[in-house]
């Protein structure tokens, strides 16, 4: 009989690399079991770059990473799952792959063989640039020095390769092919065997590859490496000699008549002619709208859901596909086409960042998103709005020239990023507008519509825009963002180019099923594979690291300048989403993000202590008045990452100060002020860890140290019971609860690399041996077992009422006190009862048992929430009536569940 898949419950993210291989997770699913998840939810496995530690650098999309365990281990986690009626899901990678380095076999054989190439429509490549030099031709900026410095000192060497029986020009861990059209000529001198001399010649005069072709790259390959032909090969590699002037030259003109120009890596953001990730230059993106390259890099993945092997799918970075419903469309069909052997739904999540009020198209037909969302709308939750004016009062002081505001600090930061990291695919686009508009006026040049082009971007609200989609959609949201942007856009720009902007706008609006031109659509899909890195790039890589107001709340998916929302704020958001799209999975934690859950959780509460941290940081920051290294921009995003990431017990050691210097060069680098990636400032850079140093040095800083320590132990109590409402709201909440690694207990990491180290799943494993008391848990707080015990509670009993979750109404329980959120969810005669505290900072609580020292007034239930309950965590009940309660006095501050019995 077909294998039934097993209901997607809960999910726990693994991150698999060399270290952590699927055997690992062979091992450990007993102890996923007695937590409760329902799926692993892997990282992406396919054969990625060696060395990855992500998986996102794919290479070849037919084969599960030996570098992993291969299929057979896939096999084997496989049958050890599914032995405990648990699932997969695995994260795939749809919009690029890795084509630094070497071994790509698609990207090869296009640098190989150009438009001939079987594969030359699989990446997106600017086949029309105006630069002679590169019409035709791909530019690999991958050299890492100007191409005739790297001739010069010999760092071009060409070589053969013989399991693919062709000729690379190798430079460090890069190699670019040379065509197979010139082995005839590359060894003409040579005294080849007839038969090989002569397929070599009918290859160069086809130009293109077949089945004779790869014969006689076969042969060749046997021929180079027998006796005769290592001598031809030391000859070839004199000849081509760059230590001479002439085997330079040889090699200079040898590499001249290729597909491909090897570059300095700084011209790839002015001269690039292919569409990349982001702005990483080793990871190229696919044409995956194409029919054709959607059967190629998905035939291995759709073979394993068929067979059962995997249960779902995660499609990272749905926004920078072509047309993504178009394409979640066709893998939803090829799903339900292909599948034999386990006919149950397969659920599909999509990573997409939304803005504030933007939705999922339901167009997609996808099961949610991966979280971001959930993880915003608890953020807001869990902030308090009253500290807002003191912490405001501490930016000012800090800031200097800097934009007051999050969105101020963005549009900055769009201007800088469009005109250094995105000049390329900025023009681009200008010269497709500058064609489309010269059949109106010759009039219309070219720098009016770049620097009215530049001016839309940057007040672009959103990822992007669907009008590219080969589906017809519901534009009403695209619309409305896009006018928006004109909207704003205006009042940067000259009145002589507001008709500039309008027939922009009008390029950009026009939906498929009226007809536009292809030079239109053309237009349309550059501008959203624009919008899409350049919203990233510019908040999240850049502006997060610049406002830091208050950097709990810059996060991946977050709308900064809002520190906080209400209550009924997050019932809204949690009725949405159980009405439209109730298998969402729901985040606190991913591998993007950028701080660690907890670590968020006690940066919170400083929106709660603001006046006594802007006492406290006004001295630290008074004290860098005259170093200009860090700044204090700089040093006040130092110090809530210091706070956030301090440890809850025992001083910092080397391990943190490790941590903390390697988050260092990275923030400084991300927020581009004095410091970059392209343009390191090693002065500065230097300065800034001299410093760090020094605040972690006893010997140096023995006030600093005790501050610190002293003021986090006073907020911790409180930040763990942030952690904790954050832990049960994602578990309760509408959607499927996503637990990253590790953090079944605290989790104070940074951003990656830090969140992405080794897990210890063996103490956590001992853990789930002991008795799961939460009172009792809650009294050793700092070790992080109450918020295990608290996860595998609630797991267990989602496990048990299955039906209450994925059907159960989400009923909002109003409460006259701000301290406590409450809510129902609702199943025929089932009621849960929900109840997690907020804003608990100001009712003291206790170091001992994380009990409120000082509780807010007692409030009343509604008559719906009337009657005998159970908690589902401690020995206790609780009756409800008429009468005003607080029944949490001797124990944990209100964090429980309830289960109606009368």
């Amino acid at each position: 009989m077909p294998r039934l898949r097993p209901a997607l419950r809960a999910t726990i993210r693994l991150q698999f690399r060399q270290g952590f291989t699927l055997d690992h997770a062979v091992e450990l699913a007993p102890y996923f079991e007695r937590l409760g998840v329902s799926h692993i939810y892997a990282s992406p496995l396919l054969t990625a770059a060696p060395g990855s530690t992500h998986g996102y650098d794919v290479l070849d999309c037919h084969h599960i990473d030996p570098a992993l365990g291969g299929e057979a281990a896939l096999r084997r986690l496989a049958h050890a799952l599914h032995e405990r009626n648990m699932g997969l899901i695995l994260d795939i990678v749809p919009n690029h792959m890795a084509v630094g380095g070497a071994g790509n076999i698609w990207w090869e054989s296009l640098l190989a063989w150009g438009r001939c190439s079987p594969y030359a429509g699989f990446f997106d490549i600017v086949r029309d640039d105006p630069d002679p030099r590169l019409n035709g031709r791909v530019l690999l900026p991958f050299l890492d020095r100007p191409f005739e410095e790297a001739l010069a000192s010999g760092m071009l060497i060409l070589k053969h390769d013989q399991e693919s029986g062709l000729f690379f020009i190798h430079h460090h861990e890069h190699r670019f092919p040379i065509s197979p059209v010139h082995y005839s000529d590359l060894l003409r001198s040579m005294d080849l065997p007839r038969p090989l001399a002569a397929a070599l010649t009918v290859m160069a005069e086809r130009g293109a590859p077949d089945r004779d072709c790869a014969h006689t790259l076969t042969a060749l390959s046997l021929w180079l490496n027998t006796t005769i032909g290592g001598d031809v090969l030391g000859a070839l590699s004199m000849r081509f000699n760059p230590a001479h002037e002439p085997g330079r030259q040889q090699l200079r003109n040898l590499i001249a008549r290729q597909h491909w120009i090897c570059a300095w890596w700084r011209t790839a953001s002015d001269l690039l002619n292919w569409r990349r990730f982001f702005d990483n230059t080793s990871l190229g993106a696919i044409c995956v709208e194409r029919e054709d390259v959607f059967t190629a890099t998905h035939h291995h993945v759709l073979s394993l859901l068929d067979e059962g092997l995997i249960d779902g799918l995660r499609i990272d970075h749905i926004d920078g596909l072509t047309a993504p419903a178009a394409y979640c469309r066709r893998l939803r069909q090829k799903i339900q086409t292909t599948q034999s052997s386990s006919p149950a739904h397969v659920p599909i999540h999509v990573e997409k960042i939304l803005a504030p009020h933007e939705n999922l198209p339901t167009e997609w037909e996808v099961d949610g998103t991966t979280g971001y969302d959930f993880m915003e709308q608890v953020s807001l939750l869990l902030h308090d709005a009253e500290g807002q004016e003191a912490l405001d009062a501490l930016w000012r002081d800090a800031r200097g020239d800097m934009p007051e505001t999050m969105e101020e600090t963005q549009r900055q930061a769009r201007d800088e990023i469009l005109t250094s990291l995105f000049t390329t695919e900025l023009d681009h686009l200008t010269r497709l507008l500058h064609a489309s508009f010269s059949s109106l006026s010759c009039e219309i040049s070219f720098p009016a519509i770049r620097e009215t082009l530049i001016a839309f971007l940057r007040h672009f609200p959103r990822y992007r825009s669907y009008y590219a989609d080969s589906l017809p959609l519901n534009h009403t949201a695209d619309l409305a963002s896009l006018t928006q942007a004109a909207t704003a856009a205006r009042k940067d720009i000259p009145l002589s180019r507001h008709a500039v902007l309008q027939r922009i706008l009008e390029q950009l609006s026009t939906p498929v099923e009226s007809g536009p031109s292809p030079a239109m659509r053309h237009i349309q899909r550059t501008f959203e594979h624009l919008s899409a890195p350049l919203a990233a790039k510019s908040l999240e890589d850049t502006a997060f690291y610049r406002n830091v107001r208050l950097l709990s709340r810059n996060e991946v998916g977050s709308a900064p300048d809002t520190l906080a929302l209400p209550v009924t704020a997050f019932h809204d958001a949690s009725q949405k989403r159980q009405t439209a799209h109730p298998l969402s999975l729901l985040a606190t934690a991913t591998h993007d993000h950028k701080r660690g859950e907890d670590s968020r959780m006690r940066i919170a509460v400083l929106s709660e202590a603001a006046e006594e941290w802007r006492a406290l940081v006004t001295p630290w920051l008074k004290d860098r008045t005259l170093s200009h290294a860090p700044d204090r921009v700089d040093a006040l995003l130092l110090y809530q990452s210091l706070l956030g990431a301090w440890p809850v017990q025992g001083d910092v050691d080397e391990e943190f100060a490790h941590r903390m210097a390697q988050w260092l060069t990275k923030a400084l680098r991300e927020g581009k002020r004095h410091t970059s990636w392209l343009e390191p400032n090693a002065p500065y850079e230097e300065a800034c860890q001299t410093y760090l140093a020094h605040v972690l040095n006893p010997a140096e800083s023995s006030d600093f140290l005790r501050d610190m320590g002293r003021f986090v132990r006073q907020i911790a109590p409180a930040a763990a019971l942030n952690s904790l409402s954050q832990t049960l709201l994602r578990v309760t909440s509408p959607g499927v609860p996503d637990l990253y690694q590790g953090c079944e207990l605290w989790d104070f990491s940074l951003v990656d690399p830090d969140n992405r180290r080794s897990v210890d799943f063996k103490k956590r494993a001992e853990c789930l041996e002991t008795s799961p008391d939460i009172d009792h848990a809650a009294t050793t707080w700092p070790t992080g077992e109450v918020k295990l015990r608290l996860i595998q509670r609630l797991l267990a009993f989602r496990a048990q009422n299955p039906a209450l979750f994925q059907q159960g109404a989400y009923h909002p329980v109003m409460l006259d006190t701000q301290h406590v959120v409450a809510f129902l969810r609702i199943l025929g005669h089932q009621r849960l009862l929900v109840l997690a505290p907020r804003h608990t900072y100001a009712q003291s609580p206790a170091w001992d048992s994380l009990s409120l020292n000082r509780p807010p007034a007692a409030f009343a239930l509604p008559v719906e929430c009337h009657g005998h309950w159970r908690s589902l965590l401690r020995e206790r009940s609780l009756n409800i009536g008429t009468h005003p309660i607080w029944p949490f006095e001797n124990d944990m501050a209100p964090l429980d569940c309830f289960v109606l019995e009368r």
